[in-house]
């Protein structure tokens, strides 16, 4: 019986081919341990209108499973808030995190497709990394990627995209994701 070749996302195996060594140059490292990698992207919205209606939170649900191809954990409060009418342990959020071959895909949807579609798109922003190198990035409309019908969407709305990598400091994470591509705000 012949072996199936086992399927690899486009920017993983670019990464260990080309980003990896480039990085490793780059920064002087020791060990190739060292070289800064993507370690998960999760993808989160808030959806305060679940609070009076859960079908809000049901076609937030259904769409980031669209976008990502995998199921997606609906967040509950933490603590009840009476101005908000808000109680503790209520569906007001949903979240997803994806890593291996889901991941890059996923990155590589998000920056060579979605984010050109963006409208008046001039880049993100370079300064949103968290001190630790990782990297946070708003999405306001869901209807850039692909996946979502137009037609189809009861409201346009935002998510969270936080990109968790391995690297010591912003500098190294932002010459990781300027290789994968990501287009960042010339200042």
């Amino acid at each position: 019986m012949a072996s199936a070749k086992k399927y690899e996302a486009r920017l993983k195996a670019r990464f260990q081919k080309d980003i990896a060594g480039a990085l490793f140059k780059e920064f002087k490292f020791k060990s190739p341990m060292q070289i800064p990698r993507i370690e998960k992207i999760i993808l989160s919205a808030g959806v305060g209108e679940a609070i009076t209606n859960k079908k809000f939170l049901d076609s937030v649900v259904s769409e980031m499973e669209q976008i990502t191809g995998q199921k997606v954990l609906r967040t509950k409060a933490r603590k009840s808030i009476a101005n908000f009418k808000l109680r503790e342990g209520q569906e007001v959020g949903a979240k997803v995190t994806l890593r291996g071959n889901r991941m890059y895909e996923f990155l590589d949807r998000l920056v060579n497709v979605a984010l050109p579609r963006v409208k008046d798109f001039r880049g993100v922003n370079p300064k949103a990394f968290d001190g630790r190198g990782n990297y946070s990035l708003g999405i306001d409309e869901q209807i850039i990627f692909p996946e979502i019908d137009y037609d189809k969407i009861e409201q346009v709305r935002g998510l969270n995209v936080a990109i968790v990598t391995t690297a010591t400091s912003d500098e190294q994470a932002r010459s990781l994701l300027s290789k994968f591509g990501m287009p960042f705000r010339k200042e």
